[in-house]
């Protein structure tokens, strides 16, 4: 790595935190009757303490100024600090800076407890050393003081980084003998960052992080779901897709069989009705043969790339439909899948678990049943003896979820274990 201390600025730095503070300046001037401001003044409150914002764009006093802090934070404190995404990409950047052995902190003008709090919301908080920000009231928040502070004792300048998107960030760093990256992906004004003197800038948290990390960039995570038709994954997946892109990592979403040209033109010919009497060698061959394509062309590329990839089903849903309810035998559907899944197996597998009378009552409310949800009960029954069997065969990788509970109850489930994958991703980086 290039710097053994990396210093970050919060917001338009790590997130995009806009759309709050925009929502919630706007609060405190209506509510104080005061003038309204455009988008484009609103967006330069991102970032420089709200006073001298509050002075300089709304014409306050200083005691105005202190009385429009007050009203702006009966508004952000419980709405406006969540109204923010982490930016896509800066979770992994994060996290493979903190596992490989550097110091991170943040540094920012934000109050100190908002900082702990939304790092905390967002899972973060365990990527930093330390989190400094200011206090309530009015101290300095100067930005060379805040870096200060940030920066462990004794530690050498010369290999310190300040990572920022505003024109101060970058000047304190090279006040204090610091390297300063600007993200230019953040709120800064054309060439601000440049101008200020930063060593170099950035459009895109993608190729900060490959400059950061000298181009050693870590593995994603590959997450599968698991299960019997009619347990509910396509709705914990769109879940778990939106909850970690808030949380900035880069999600892919695919499926099996199918999510590529090829596969998906294969996936039509396994569930299509008019493919019934198709013998249960050549649907375990179809489906291996959707596989290689789709690992080649989707899964590995999006995994090499750092990013989550999501799966709706894969080699163990062939184990389970092919080995255990076509009775083909685990032997021969691992052979023929051989080609596709020796460079890539889950990191985690969730099996969403359900009662087969109430997936028969969901999926009957659903889109026409295909030549595989049409099979009889017994067929269902070996189906879940595979599943039980790579349960207790893998417990380690396999997550049983309660997918009779409500939905929330549920994704509370799944968000746990993913976050227990993310927590083992980062102590092996």
């Amino acid at each position: 790595m290039k710097y053994n201390c990396y210093l970050f600025d919060f917001d338009g730095t790590v997130a995009d935190t806009g759309e709050g503070i925009r929502r919630s300046v706007a609060y405190a001037l209506e509510k104080l009757g005061r003038p309204a401001l455009g988008e484009d003044v609103l967006n330069r409150f991102i970032g420089p303490p709200l006073h001298d914002s509050f002075v300089t764009y709304a014409h306050m006093t200083d005691e105005e100024a202190e009385d429009a802090i007050r009203v702006y934070r009966e508004r952000y404190v419980d709405v406006g600090l969540y109204e923010s995404r982490v930016y896509p990409g800066m979770a992994r950047l994060l996290r493979a800076l903190h596992g490989r052995g550097a110091y991170v902190a943040i540094a920012s003008a934000k109050p100190q407890f908002m900082l702990e709090r939304v790092t905390e919301h967002f899972g973060l908080r365990d990527c930093f050393d330390a989190i400094v920000g200011t206090g309530l009231g009015r101290h300095s928040a100067d930005k060379r003081d805040l870096l200060l502070a940030a920066l462990p004792e004794g530690a050498d300048r010369s290999r310190a980084c300040m990572v920022g998107d505003r024109c101060f960030d970058i000047e304190a760093a090279r006040a204090l003998g610091m390297a300063a990256v600007g993200a230019d992906f953040g709120y800064s004004l054309p060439g601000e960052l440049a101008g200020a003197g930063a060593d170099v800038v950035f459009s895109g948290v993608g190729e900060m992080s490959e400059w950061l990390l000298d181009g050693a960039m870590p593995r994603g995570l590959f997450v599968s779901l698991e299960g019997s038709d009619g347990c509910g994954k396509s709705t914990q997946i769109a879940m778990l897709r939106d909850w970690l892109e808030a949380r900035g990592y880069e999600v892919t979403l695919s499926r099996e069989p199918g999510g590529c040209p090829i596969s998906e033109r294969i996936r039509e010919i396994i569930l299509s009705l008019d493919s019934r009497g198709m013998s249960a060698e050549c649907e375990a061959l179809l489906y291996a043969a959707s596989r290689v394509e789709h690992v080649r062309e989707v899964i590995e590329p999006a995994l090499k790339m750092g990013k989550i990839v999501i799966c709706d089903r894969f080699l163990d849903s062939s184990i389970a439909y092919q080995a255990y309810g076509r009775e083909l035998g685990e032997a021969f559907i691992r052979q023929i899948n051989a080609p596709a899944v020796k460079a890539v197996t889950p990191d985690v597998t969730l099996l969403l678990e359900v009662d087969r009378a109430a997936a028969r009552a969901r999926m009957a409310q659903g889109a026409p049943l295909d030549r595989l949800e049409l099979e009889k009960e017994d067929f269902f029954a070996r189906v879940q003896r595979g599943y039980d069997r790579l349960a207790q065969a893998e417990p380690g990788r396999v997550v049983r979820i309660d997918a009779s509970r409500s939905i929330g109850e549920v994704f509370a489930q799944v968000r746990s274990a993913v976050d227990a994958a993310l927590g083992r991703l980062s102590e092996s980086l």
